[in-house]
């Protein structure tokens, strides 16, 4: 049986060495000239897709946003309780047994190379920031927040740029694949199922697979359990409320003074008004 075989496979060798001596050189050339172009230009776009690292926010594309891209990397710090900086780790080898590319450790060596993160969906008490007093809360939410991700690898898929010109995402811890399906869980559902965030709800809002009917039911339930930022009760302002009263109090001085001018004579006026005195 073997050596029949063989002998098939050598038959056939030999007609395909015969079928290419028929074809004229420049054929050939021009054939492996085409076969190679393809094949690098496969590896480039295998490399920019699964293996080219994103240095920071400005190297995400518009094409990356609108396909909604999921991007994979290790949290570096946390800013406020709903932001953080992440190190993009694509492809392999950064972590045994094929460890050969490495994820900075200090501020000076990751300094504009982390790509700075809103997790969709989420909105944590506000830190204190812009002259503003801090929110209550504020403090303890950050605590879960890093204690839940720092150092962590997670899964972030990109959905738009916001007024900070962070990347807002859909954050996924611990993401596994099955098979025809993907699985994970929201980081933004956890915060507010544990009662460190209330669901986002201004423009822009993201909610994922899961959608928001699931984030206002988890926040209802941190509620009536009284966790995280409603162990004092529901009454408390919101990160939305907080946000709303700090840009109206902004605002006033800029609107009154706008008001006072278009009250104030102009120096026309005044002069006209003087001439009407003397008379």
């Amino acid at each position: 049986m073997a050596p029949k075989l063989y002998q098939e496979l050598e038959k056939y060798v030999t007609d395909l060495e015969k079928k290419a001596s028929s074809f004229p050189p420049q054929l050939l050339v021009v054939s492996a000239f085409a076969a190679g172009a393809i094949a690098s230009i496969g590896v480039v776009r295998i490399h920019g897709r699964y293996f080219k690292r994103i240095q920071n926010s400005d190297w995400i594309t518009p094409e990356s946003l609108q396909k909604k891209r999921w991007i994979k990397g290790v949290v570096l710090s946390v800013g406020d309780a709903d932001n953080f900086r992440l190190y993009h780790t694509p492809g392999f080898g950064w972590t045994w047994p094929l460890k050969f590319r490495r994820v900075p450790s200090t501020p000076k060596e990751y300094k504009n190379r982390t790509i700075h993160i809103r997790i969709a969906g989420a909105d944590a008490p506000e830190a204190a920031h812009f002259g503003r007093v801090a929110q209550p809360f504020s403090e303890e939410s950050l605590a879960w927040l890093s204690d839940e991700i720092l150092g962590q690898i997670v899964y972030c898929q990109l959905i738009h740029r916001d007024q900070y010109a962070r990347i807002v995402a859909n954050v996924v811890t611990k993401r596994r694949f099955l098979p025809g399906s993907l699985f994970g869980n929201s980081l933004a559902l956890k915060m507010i199922k544990s009662g460190w965030a209330t669901t986002y709800e201004q423009a822009g809002a993201e909610y994922g697979k899961w959608g928001k009917e699931e984030f206002l039911k988890a926040e209802i339930g941190a509620k009536a359990l009284r966790l995280g930022m409603w162990k004092d009760g529901t009454q408390g302002e919101t990160p939305a409320e907080y946000k709303r009263r700090h840009a109206q109090t902004e605002n006033a001085p800029a609107s009154k003074k706008a008001s006072a001018e278009s009250t104030t004579p102009s120096n026309s006026s005044r002069s006209f008004l003087n001439k009407l005195k003397f008379w």
